[in-house]
């Protein structure tokens, strides 16, 4: 058994890891990356947004795994999903500069 502060930090990450997830995959769509960065998504770079978008939906899966059971861990992890998603979608209504540290992922490599 975990003890209240490691069961908090796995479940921190957890929902960091959804939010980071739920942005790539917005940033994925053109609309939402020309809200962010100027000039387009090569099928390289498009690819690589949507792979490290599952990649930290699932990383946020297996920490929620890793806290509690299945049924319980499943159902924060949807939870979790919910929040990211509006999270990240009020930031793309308000301030979509602010996924701007999600997009260095393929600004670099173009």
């Amino acid at each position: 058994m975990l003890d209240a502060n490691m069961t908090a930090l796995l479940l921190s990450a957890a929902l960091l890891a959804c939010v980071a997830g739920m942005a790539w995959l917005a940033l994925a769509m053109d609309v939402h990356w020309a809200q962010v960065r100027s000039g387009h998504l090569s099928k390289g770079s498009l690819w690589r947004l949507r792979v490290l978008g599952a990649l930290g939906l699932g990383a946020a899966l297996a920490l929620c795994l890793a806290v509690d059971h299945a049924s319980m861990a499943v159902l924060v992890w949807v939870m979790a999903l919910g929040a990211s998603a509006l999270s990240v979608a009020l930031a793309l209504t308000w301030r979509p500069r602010w996924l701007r540290a999600f997009a260095w992922v393929v600004a670099a490599r173009g």
